[in-house]
């Protein structure tokens, strides 16, 4: 077997792992979240930054640059910021996250 095909074996498996991983955290996250307010706020901030970590890692794989997926991201916020999306109406949040990551650069 070619060395190149190897590595498209491998990048192939690595993808499928990092959406088993995604699904479990995700998984993780709403059973946290249905168990209310004596849940540890540690546990949901691992879940939310471990799914974030893993978008990171499979944009990468995908062959998007972690500077993309910022660009991009921002670029949405811009949109729902000007189309008054219903989350921004109710208290701005999506300004708040443009800014946070606007500055964060």
């Amino acid at each position: 077997m070619k060395k190149q095909n190897f590595n498209i074996m491998y990048n192939v498996k690595m993808i499928e792992d990092l959406k088993a991983d995604l699904l479990c955290i995700i998984g993780d996250f709403f059973k946290l979240l249905t168990k209310g307010s004596n849940v540890a706020q540690q546990a949901i901030l691992d879940c939310i930054s471990g799914a974030i970590i893993i978008l990171y890692l499979l944009a990468e794989r995908l062959g998007y640059s972690h500077t993309a997926v910022d660009e991009t991201i921002k670029r949405k916020l811009k949109i729902g910021i000007i189309e008054e999306d219903k989350i921004e109406k109710d208290g701005k949040d999506l300004t708040k996250l443009y800014n946070y990551l606007k500055d964060r650069n």
